[in-house]
């Protein structure tokens, strides 16, 4: 089985996807690109909103219970314009990356056409891209998934201290870096 470039990485809310990816990124040698997301939490712990943080960048909030007016999803308003500047600023295809990490592709994301044509253009380069996307959604949510040069795997509290290791190895060539807890491929529907 020939190997695929893109791995995207699903799970449900809260197990440890974006822990992930940061200790993916750590693992990697070579040149990153993309961004990690993290939650904004008020003094009490209750989620806030939504910050993202490019590899070399500043952070940038996406979303807050906060903001008025614009796209909502669930109790968050989103700030579309920013996951504009955001996508412009860490998704250009770059010949000096060697690797592009998304975390990730999910509903608020998706509400950003820039966002979506500049995730699109980056699955369809010869660059490989490891991504965390919804377990669920429409578009390129979906599309992503069912891409013939696509893996996906789901993180689980089984087998999310080892998925790390396994991801640097997919990345590195090694075809035993499969997950064997909870795994699912490109089949996977939506």
């Amino acid at each position: 089985m020939a190997k695929k470039k893109n791995l995207l990485i699903t799970g449900r809310p809260g197990v440890g996807k974006t822990t992930l990816i940061q200790r993916v990124a750590k693992g990697i040698e070579g040149k990153l690109a993309g961004f990690v997301t993290e939650e904004i939490r008020d003094r009490s712990g209750k989620r806030n909103g939504f910050r993202a943080i490019p590899f070399g960048g500043d952070r940038v909030t996406i979303a807050s219970v906060d903001r008025a007016g614009g796209p909502r999803v669930s109790k968050y308003g989103v700030d579309v314009e920013a996951i504009d500047r955001l996508a412009v600023e860490t998704l250009e295809l770059r010949d000096d990356v060697d690797v592009y990490l998304i975390d990730e592709i999910g509903k608020m994301e998706c509400l950003s056409e820039r966002f979506v044509e500049a995730v699109e253009r980056l699955l369809d380069s010869a660059k490989p891209v490891i991504a965390t996307i919804g377990k669920q959604g429409p578009g390129l949510i979906a599309s992503a998934k069912k891409r013939d040069d696509a893996d996906v795997w789901e993180v689980t509290e089984a087998n999310r201290n080892e998925l790390a290791d396994k991801i640097v190895r997919w990345l590195r060539g090694n075809p035993d870096s499969r997950p064997n807890s909870g795994a699912h491929e490109a089949s996977i529907s939506s």
